[in-house]
């Protein structure tokens, strides 16, 4: 998280100063996030603008934080389908493994606490019909890993058409885990 970055090593660029929804500077502030890093520096701007952003940078840099940003954000300022079936996520965020999803999954809290967007997390290990239920009660935002993310996607658990956020964390280590040929029917 940001909490490992100096001020020193902080850019100018305040969250303050970008056109974030109301309801998600809340969740920013309480983080004590004020001022971006690098990363979240150059790739909020272009993301809050609608843009498609590829980042890379360590660990502990705010990668995770930046997209949950831009993610939130797309979601408050555009509110989707008004037909959007009750088991369609507008979000998804894909992890390699269950330990990142976990972390994702606890940072989106923290940022998106005001939001009043349905947050669910999914990977395997874990009870299969807990999980399921959860997500044909309805989210927002479906945050888990490829297995167990496709395991709930071919018996049409949930609906992938109102899809208006994708996350794909860590895709280098996704691909070398073999888990991108399982979603080229997905997306």
């Amino acid at each position: 998280l940001q909490e490992k970055m100096s001020d020193a090593h902080r850019s100018q660029l305040t969250f303050e100063s970008l056109n974030i929804a109301e309801s998600l500077t809340g969740g920013i502030a309480e983080l004590g996030y004020t001022r971006c890093t690098p990363i979240q520096a150059q790739t909020l701007p272009v993301a809050l603008a609608g843009r498609d952003v590829a980042g890379q940078a360590q660990t502990g840099t705010g990668k995770t934080a930046a997209f949950l940003v831009a993610l939130f954000n797309r979601l408050l300022t555009d509110p989707g389908t008004p037909d959007r079936p009750l088991n369609a996520p507008r979000a998804i965020v894909v992890a390699p493994t269950r330990e990142l999803a976990v972390q994702i999954h606890s940072d989106a809290l923290g940022i998106g606490k005001y939001t009043g967007l349905k947050l669910a997390i999914v990977f395997g290990g874990v009870d299969y019909e807990k999980q399921r239920s959860v997500l044909e009660e309805g989210v927002d935002v479906l945050i888990g890993t490829p297995g167990r993310i496709i395991a709930y996607f071919k018996p049409h658990v949930f609906d992938l058409r109102h899809i208006q956020v994708e996350i794909m964390d860590e895709t280098e280590r996704q691909v070398d885990l073999g888990f991108i040929r399982g979603f080229s029917f997905i997306f």
